[in-house]
């Protein structure tokens, strides 16, 4: 796991005009990405403040030397699938040298501004090529709430406690924050038909989650033991997995989630290091008296004691007339990271426990990260109870699932006493009519 280092001191400010006391993104941060700026083709740069620091020009000017450079060069082609395969050492590398170049007192300050391009004025685009996305089950709250509603003698199945569950997701429609989502058509069984209905999905849904960004990879048929996951583990986005209950709920037995799921998945497009959040590392939750132990092959005393992600999570909502009025949008969720009942490093050595490669660039999803209260559902299918209960919003409508015109923004903040917050930037979508 990464280690407390300079990079960490909150006494340290930068050169950047905003970037002390960000929201998001201080010079304790330093996330990777890709944008354009205006007129001008992708480039990779990390987030400063309100800006976005080019690293081919940083290079090109001589700021960035070594493993450093060397990481930059990798991710040459406009997206950080080259970057991430070097692993932590090129990458830490480089965060070094971006914080020692981005300091207010630092050595080479003056020659930083021609390096900046207004994040507003940029389109951010996804950070990497997904080769391969896998959806993960490990919010354990989320799956009794929903399991509850479908089974209430027995809302967990009995393999949840023993197998981080997961399945095989679509890549394809991965997009970056600020692509509308146009609602899915699908089929669907009402209960009061007899047979399926095929049309609009009327029951859609969001899920608050975290992506996780695989790095080096690993040879097919060569499994990656649990306490060497997080060498595999090249940084975190927000992810929004959005959901058409009514067509999941007919289609998802016996194989699973298809096209209740394929349709849209939204996450943040900036990759935030494990380095960034070594602060916000804490140890993994005792499971409850009577829990299974882990197998073996999912144990490691290491990632026990620091394994969890103490990440502050919220979701709000606007509605059209909600914006329309000037309104700002409700806060429906508040959530943490901490509620996974099994670890990221848990997730990605069972994932290639049975010999599955993963490559630079897949992107893993935590599944909904609700919380043990009512408020801290993450999906509209709980905080309803599947329709059954709408929310009120402070425009006076209600909603049981979502409606044309609505937004659904998810934002995370690490906060810990004596460190500088750092978070990850909004993942926000529109939901648009089905065509």
């Amino acid at each position: 796991m990464a280690d407390l280092d300079h990079t960490h001191d909150p006494s340290v400010r930068s050169c950047v005009p905003g970037a002390d006391g960000h929201p998001d993104f201080p010079i304790q941060n330093l996330p990777f990405g890709v944008f354009s700026p205006e007129g001008g083709g992708k480039r990779i740069g990390v987030a400063i403040g309100d800006h976005v620091l080019d690293l081919a020009a940083a290079q090109a000017a001589g700021l960035l030397t070594g493993e450093a450079a060397r990481a930059v060069a990798a991710a040459g082609d406009g997206a950080l699938n080259g970057l991430l395969a070097l692993g932590a050492g090129p990458r830490r590398a480089l965060r070094a040298q971006l914080f020692r170049l981005l300091r207010a007192d630092g050595p080479d300050r003056d020659r930083v501004p021609p390096l900046l391009h207004a994040a507003a004025s940029c389109t951010l685009h996804l950070p990497a090529r997904i080769g391969d996305y896998t959806d993960f089950f490990v919010g354990i709250h989320h799956a009794t709430n929903t399991g509850r509603q479908f089974r209430p003698d027995q809302p967990l199945l009995p393999n949840y406690k023993h197998v981080p569950v997961g399945y095989h997701g679509r890549a394809s429609s991965i997009r970056p924050s600020g692509t509308p989502v146009r609602r899915p058509h699908g089929q669907a069984k009402p209960p009061h038909r007899d047979a399926p209905v095929f049309g609009p999905s009327r029951r859609l849904d969001y899920e608050l989650e975290l992506g996780v960004w695989i790095g080096p990879g690993n040879d097919l048929g060569a499994p990656v033991p649990v306490g060497e996951a997080d060498a595999q583990i090249a940084g975190f986005c927000l992810l929004n997995d959005w959901s058409a209950r009514d067509i999941q709920g007919w289609e998802y037995q016996p194989l699973g989630p298809f096209l209740a799921k394929s349709f849209a998945t939204t996450i943040s497009p900036w990759i935030v290091t494990p380095e960034a959040l070594a602060p916000f590392r804490v140890p993994q939750a005792p499971r409850p008296e009577g829990d299974p132990a882990p197998l073996p092959y999912l144990l490691d005393p290491a990632d026990q004691a620091g394994g969890a992600l103490d990440l502050a999570l919220e979701i709000r909502l606007s509605t059209a007339s909600s914006r329309a009025a000037g309104l700002a949008p409700d806060v429906v969720a508040r959530s943490n990271a901490r509620h996974m009942y099994w670890t990221v490093a848990q997730m990605v050595a069972h994932h290639t426990s049975g010999g599955c490669n993963l490559r630079p660039g897949d992107l893993l999803g935590t599944g909904t990260l609700s919380g043990p209260d009512p408020e801290s559902c993450g999906s509209l299918l709980e905080t309803t109870n599947g329709g059954k209960a709408p929310i009120r919003l402070m425009s006076g409508e209600e909603r049981r699932f979502l409606e044309d015109g609505d937004e659904v923004i998810l934002t995370a903040r690490g906060l810990r006493d004596g460190f500088a917050p750092i978070g990850f930037g909004p993942c926000r979508a529109v939901v648009l009519g089905a065509a």
